[in-house]
């Protein structure tokens, strides 16, 4: 009975534990269709690598997220080894992906961190203007109200880019709140109603601020992880002792 009510036990934590992320998987699905219908390519702030903007990482997540926790609640609901062991094998992989990415960001952080400044000011350069429809423009006139700063590093990155050559000018939304009134705030030589630091720091030092929260919420889904890999395979080590042995009186079809 003891070995049932653990069986039962793993079986369904794993199944409740997919279900959750399975909704997840879906929140993040429905936000990239709407970031991608809506903005069509919010945050594409790189100009070389468009393909990670907000919207594909909310796709690419989401369906990753998906799949994973549909071969895993379907897996254990029903009893499926061929479900479980293609969970642990995809949840391994995406395991390990993620370590390396990790160890690799950490161990080259200063090229990483100078190679994106670099995109974000050519992205500046070569693909801002101040149209409605315009999703870097978009991007860029949101970071800097929420953050009160102006370009990557500072107002220079603003100046003499292709929508104003010639110009020292920077968009309206590095205006300090009580020049923001002012229409041509924005494009005068009073630099001092502008922001002057950068969006790079200010966006570095408020996940710097919450890291805690960042590293509780990677020790859950590494947890999540570890528990899926763990349980897939003691789930399916199990039933596969079930298939071979019908007199092993700890485990029934009804559990």
């Amino acid at each position: 009975m003891a070995g049932r009510t653990g069986y039962t036990c793993v079986r369904h934590t794993l199944c409740v534990l997919n279900t959750f992320m399975w909704i997840v998987g879906c929140s993040m699905l429905g936000a990239g269709i709407w970031l991608r219908l809506a903005y069509g390519g919010y945050a594409s702030l790189l100009h070389q690598y468009s393909a990670i903007s907000a919207d594909s990482l909310c796709l690419a997540a989401g369906i990753i997220t998906f799949v994973l926790a549909f071969c895993g609640c379907c897996g254990s609901w029903f009893q499926s080894r061929c479900l479980l062991i293609t969970y642990f094998s995809l949840v391994v992989v995406v395991f390990t992906l993620q370590l390396v990415a990790g160890t690799l960001a950490f161990a080259f952080r200063g090229e990483v961190s100078a190679t994106l400044v670099g995109e974000l000011q050519a992205g500046i350069r070569r693909s801002f203007n101040e149209s409605a429809e315009n999703a870097v423009a978009i991007t860029w006139n949101h970071l800097q109200s929420q953050f009160h700063c102006c370009g990557v590093e500072g107002p220079s990155d603003w100046y003499k880019i292709a929508i104003w050559p010639q110009e020292e000018w920077v968009p309206h939304a590095c205006c300090i709140a009580k020049y923001v009134d002012d229409p041509d705030c924005g494009k005068t030589e009073e630099k001092d109603h502008w922001y002057h630091a950068g969006c790079y720091m200010q966006v570095k030092m408020w996940f710097i601020e919450r890291l805690h929260l960042v590293g509780v919420i990677g020790l859950i889904f590494a947890f999540v992880q570890l528990f899926g890999m763990i349980a897939s395979m003691l789930l399916f080590c199990t039933l596969g002792h079930k298939r071979r042995s019908h007199t092993y009186k700890s485990y029934h079809s009804d559990t």
